[in-house]
């Protein structure tokens, strides 16, 4: 792998959700543990899945990979990292200022800015504490989709900016040593920027979706200095997946892309890796990953794979469309088709004659590319964080600032300057989808699985604030977390693949939706091999494998449609059409 020649200590994979980052990351963390090196494998995914990759619990602490000498793994939960930022805050004034004074520094550090700030400080203590991590020779991030990531890589440069010019932030913690951050902060920019130390390993899929997703983060992150990349292609149609009609077509549509590759990636050093016949799970399938050829197949007539086939989506639409108008919020982990099928059920409605707002929450997303065309009764927006920035901004300038003065609007700008203000932005304009709601379809596309909770969190911030002020006044009140809880009102569909890791994701996708009030209306199982009733033997391989998977799901949903893996991508009003139309399967 060229990647892994004179590897240095970090290495950052990155890319869009479903590519298979973490089955990589994974497989050149156990590669280098034997070849004698020490690791450390660290997740900054919300929603990481190592655990489930290494069949152990992992969490956010250091643990040893008992099976893999010299390895060692850490998953930086949002919700650990918070409680034990919060932590080292309070604890030096606990027992020294009022109780009042405490609860007021709590409430500050309530929402969902701390959550990225205690999750950033995490990262940024991986990149330049030595007293704590120097013992590893390489610590590898297999980092969220592309959208947090940058988000995330972006974040040392713009504390270090905010904090040189003087500003100040309560999401940092009202005692804390702005010094000490202002010199971590640079540390981890020297870091990040330095070829010697950090390799950026850009995954994608042989799709132009996935191609144009990591030339959009090359270019983002070579913008602050971060220009080491190299390029991994993974899940290609190997040879030995046979020539029947569905493998040619998939097979013809990956060399189009490759050939197409974006100017500014294609002369990137390149490896390529081969679709596996199953689940890149456990330890055997980890140590095999990068071998050709290594994974066995059967005989194509001792596979059963039984009707997959009775689940049609359009039924789903039917079933949205009585309503008349509503929240349809497709989720999911990155890669499983969010965006596609939001974009089928969208255009199903418009065409039906309903107004239809199709947005998305995704910075990474691509819903014009999937539309491909203007369609009457179909209004297509993104919430884009730069954009959302700079409204909240303006806005709260002509508000909040209008009465004050030279002073006070300066006061107020500086910190509106602060990285954390684009979560609020984004929050804004995310509750103003969910009011449209109310008198027309509006279909979100969101952020991968981690980001959306984030966002969520955010919902559920700003309804406790808001019940403390209105109930206390005792007034009545709708907030948006409200109208997600709200059947109703919202239907949660949740979008997987019918693999191991997405639907186990899924499924705590759906536990913590749980917890949070919301019940998922519907599931999807996208791009399902089964239903698409392949013939060979490699194809039949892992069609058998998706048979369990889908059984769990059928346990689990409320409501299930499932989509074959089709022969030419999903893109465009006649290919969405075919989706809620039904599509034809061979006899």
């Amino acid at each position: 792998m060229q990647y892994l020649k004179d590897a240095p200590r970090f290495l950052f994979f990155t890319g869009k959700g479903g590519v298979g980052k973490t089955s990589v990351a994974c497989a050149t963390a156990v590669e280098l543990a034997i070849r004698d090196h020490r690791v450390l494998l660290v997740s900054t995914d919300p929603a990481s899945n190592l655990g489930q990759v290494f069949g152990i619990t992992i969490g956010n602490r250091i643990t040893e990979i008992a099976s893999v000498p010299g390895l060692a793994a850490l998953e930086i939960d949002p919700v650990q990292a918070t409680d034990a930022y919060r932590e080292r805050i309070i604890e030096p004034v606990r027992g020294v200022l009022p109780e009042a004074e405490i609860s007021a520094i709590m409430e500050s550090l309530s929402g969902s800015c701390t959550t990225e700030i205690a999750s950033f400080d995490e990262f940024t203590q991986l990149l330049t504490d030595d007293a704590l991590y120097g013992g590893y020779d390489h610590i590898i991030f297999d980092t969220a989709p592309t959208g947090h990531t940058i988000r995330l890589l972006q974040l040392p440069g713009s504390w270090t900016e905010f904090l040189t010019s003087g500003g100040d932030a309560s999401c940092l913690g009202p005692l804390a040593g702005l010094d000490k951050h202002r010199a971590t902060y640079a540390a981890a920019v020297d870091a990040l920027t330095d070829s010697t130390r950090t390799r950026l390993i850009l995954v994608a899929r042989p799709q132009p979706s996935a191609l144009k997703e990591i030339e959009r983060t090359f270019a983002e992150l070579a913008a602050i200095g971060m220009s080491a990349g190299f390029v991994v292609i993974n899940g290609v149609l190997p040879a030995r997946a046979g020539d029947e009609p569905i493998a040619l077509a998939v097979r013809s549509r990956e060399v189009a892309a490759m050939a197409s590759m974006p100017a500014a990636i294609a002369d990137l050093p390149r490896d390529v890796l081969e679709l596996k016949t199953g689940n890149v799970v456990g330890l055997d399938a980890l140590r095999t990953f990068f071998a050709q050829d290594s994974w066995p197949t059967v005989q194509a007539n001792a596979v059963e794979i039984g009707d997959v086939s009775d689940a049609p989506l359009v039924a789903l639409v039917d079933e949205i469309e009585r309503d008349g108008h509503g929240l349809v919020m497709c989720m999911g982990k990155g890669g499983v088709g969010k965006t596609t099928i939001a974009a089928a059920v969208a255009l199903a409605l418009a065409v039906r004659g309903h107004e239809v707002l199709l947005t998305t929450t995704d910075p990474a997303a691509h819903l014009t590319d999937t539309l491909g065309a203007v369609v009457d009764g179909l209004t297509v927006s993104r919430i884009d964080p730069d954009s959302a920035l700079q409204q909240y901004r303006a806005h709260v300038l002509a508000t909040k600032g209008n009465d004050l003065d030279e002073e006070g609007r300066a006061a107020l700008a500086e910190d509106l300057m602060s990285p954390c203000t684009a979560e609020v932005a984004v929050f804004n304009q995310f509750s103003r989808a969910v009011h449209d709601s109310r008198r027309k379809f509006v279909v979100m596309d969101t952020a991968p699985t981690g980001h959306t909770l984030l966002l969520l969190d955010a919902a559920g911030s700003y309804h406790r604030e808001i019940a403390r002020q209105m109930g206390a006044a005792n007034m009545g009140y709708t907030t948006p977390l409200m109208r997600l809880q709200d059947p109703e009102q919202t239907k949660i569909i949740i979008i997987t693949l019918a693999e191991t890791t997405p639907v186990l994701e899924a499924i705590a996708l759906q536990d913590d939706l749980e917890r949070a009030g919301i019940h998922p209306w519907a599931w999807v199982v996208n791009d399902s091999i089964a239903a698409a009733h392949p013939e060979s033997a490699f194809l039949r391989t892992r069609a058998r494998n998706e048979v369990a998977q889908l059984a769990q799901v059928r346990a689990l949903a409320d409501r299930v449609a499932v989509v074959p893996l089709l022969p030419e991508e999903p893109t465009g009003p006649a290919r969405l059409s075919a989706l809620t139309h039904g599509i034809p399967q061979p006899a």
